[in-house]
């Protein structure tokens, strides 16, 4: 009954079969989930969706913080042949309501602190059921009262191909309204299977997972590689650097996967020293580039970084820097996954040579087949052979390291030279003091434009124009230098972390 459903939706019943008393999951104080007993719980929840009416293609959206019904409700979802929208929980409701709206969703399962923003989020026009984890009331039962009541049994999988939608994850975008990037089967499957040979995922690996499972980085390279290998994951609600460092150390965690923020705010805890990371083995960083500072926290430990680059329509991996290469190649984002392809094209659609700068396009089976609901963006984002255009820029070595220069809307044009961000944002996050850090182009009569670098810096720091201008000077152009350093409290940020550049340019450009 199994065999012919080749989606993700068979992955725990096969997994019951192969190792059904292994630990799946560790959450709250310790409480473990077996295999079997993950298997089992999503059965249920199958029979909960199918009684609501969701059938294949039908979406089902989940708004709520890393738990293991999150989990049972993805493998669920497919498990009926629906498909999966992941909400993320900083959300506003108008931002809720657009990818309810979008996706047509037909069911909505939500944490309960989530109720008030679920009501103002939920669309006039058809809108979805709504169904609250844990038990609810009698009156209106949760998902944990109802999947007991549920029936137990393996109904088997609907029938699923590669090619089929398994999820939307909605892209956060820094203008305009979020679009639905479309993941197959297929897509997730694969990205998982390059995780398992780039990172070298074994079955006795134990995976703390601190980022929220609503980012598609979180879903298809820390949660999907896990469960494909039959590894244990140790779901934590949210990110807490102290208890994140008693997790480690108790429950003998060797993979870590975050952003250079989660690194350094671990390395900064007190109890950082003391902890024993002797286990860890396997720590994976995206979003930007690590900073040395980082690098030489961690390094004397014991420790170092697979470094990777990639986006949500690539499931999301594009590239990963093995941890041998960290120094040799620090700044760059490594060589791309196995089963993935990267060039680098210029404003004509030609592929240019080892050490130019173009935009990074992107090939492969994890390389999503389009937006939901918009033909016009997705014929758009490919090329004329089925690349996908990133809208970043970068360059790859003679190694076939990859190196991004930025997005191709944020490099600057000053006195004919181009200047790309990322360059200059790795060596500001050197800067003893500088936590984050974004370089944009401001309006100059004489050169067009030229560079300001907008900081948010520690507590007690000094961070000034010429501290900043001192320490690069010699390691970039003199041209790149920016002109100005502001300091600011925050920056912005779209939903997944991204830096948003229109608003700063807005602000600081005019």
């Amino acid at each position: 009954m199994l065999m012919h459903q080749h989606g993700i939706g068979a992955w725990v019943a096969r997994r019951r079969l192969r190792s059904p008393d292994k630990v799946a999951l560790v959450h709250g104080a310790d409480a473990t989930v077996t295999y079997a007993q993950f298997a089992d719980a999503v059965d249920r929840v199958s029979a909960v969706l199918r009684g609501r009416g969701v059938g294949v293609g039908d979406a089902v959206a989940y708004l709520g913080e890393n738990s293991p019904e999150f989990l049972q409700v993805m493998f669920g979802v497919a498990q009926v042949g629906a498909v999966f929208v992941p909400v993320n929980t900083r959300l506003a409701p108008p931002e809720v309501g657009h990818l309810l709206t979008d996706s047509a969703a037909r069911v909505l399962i939500h944490d309960p602190e989530f109720a008030a923003p679920v009501a103002a989020a939920l669309p006039a026009a058809r809108p979805p059921q709504t169904v609250v984890t844990g038990e609810g009331t009698p009156q209106r039962p949760g998902l944990t009262r109802l999947t007991r009541a549920a029936d137990a049994g393996h109904p088997g999988p609907a029938p699923t191909g590669p090619d089929d939608p398994a999820a939307i994850v909605y892209t956060s975008g820094t203008t305009g309204r979020a679009k639905g990037a479309v993941l197959t089967h297929g897509n997730l499957t694969w990205v998982a299977l390059n995780c398992v040979v780039d990172y070298d995922v074994v079955s006795t690996d134990v995976a703390l997972m601190i980022s929220p499972l609503f980012h598609v980085a979180s879903l298809g390279m820390g949660a999907l590689p896990v469960i494909l290998k039959g590894a244990t994951m140790v779901v934590e609600r949210g990110f807490e650097p102290g208890r994140a460092l008693a997790q480690i150390a108790r429950h003998r965690v060797t993979m870590l996967s975050g952003v250079p923020t989660t690194y350094q705010l671990l390395a900064d805890h007190p109890d950082w020293a003391t902890t024993d990371l002797s286990t860890l083995a396997k720590l994976t960083c995206g979003g930007s580039a690590v900073p040395t500072r980082i690098l030489d926290a961690y390094e004397a430990r014991g420790l170092s970084f697979s470094q990777g680059y990639g986006m949500t329509e690539a499931s999301p991996g594009v590239t990963a820097l093995p941890p041998a290469m960290t120094r040799a190649k620090q700044g760059s984002v490594g060589l791309p996954h196995f089963f993935t392809d990267v060039r680098i094209t210029d404003p004509g659609g030609a592929v240019l040579p080892a050490g130019e700068v173009g935009q990074i396009e992107v090939a492969g089976p994890n390389v999503f087949p389009g937006y939901h609901g918009l033909p016009a963006a997705t014929a758009e984002a490919f090329t004329a052979d089925g690349w996908f255009r990133s809208g970043d820029l970068g360059r790859l070595d003679d190694d076939g390291c990859l190196h991004v220069s930025g997005r191709l809307k944020d490099m600057i044009i000053s006195g004919g030279e181009n200047i790309y961000p990322a360059e200059i944002e790795l060596l500001l996050g050197e800067i003893d003091g500088v936590v984050s850090a974004a370089v944009i182009g401001v309006p100059d009569d004489r050169w067009g434009e030229v560079p300001w670098a907008v900081v948010t810096v520690r507590e007690g720091a000094r961070v000034d124009t010429a501290v900043v201008r001192a320490h690069l000077d010699g390691r970039i152009a003199r041209y790149k230098l920016p002109r100005n350093v502001v300091i600011v409290d925050e920056l912005p940020r779209t939903a997944s972390g991204k830096v948003r550049k229109t608003q700063l340019r807005a602000r600081f450009a005019g």
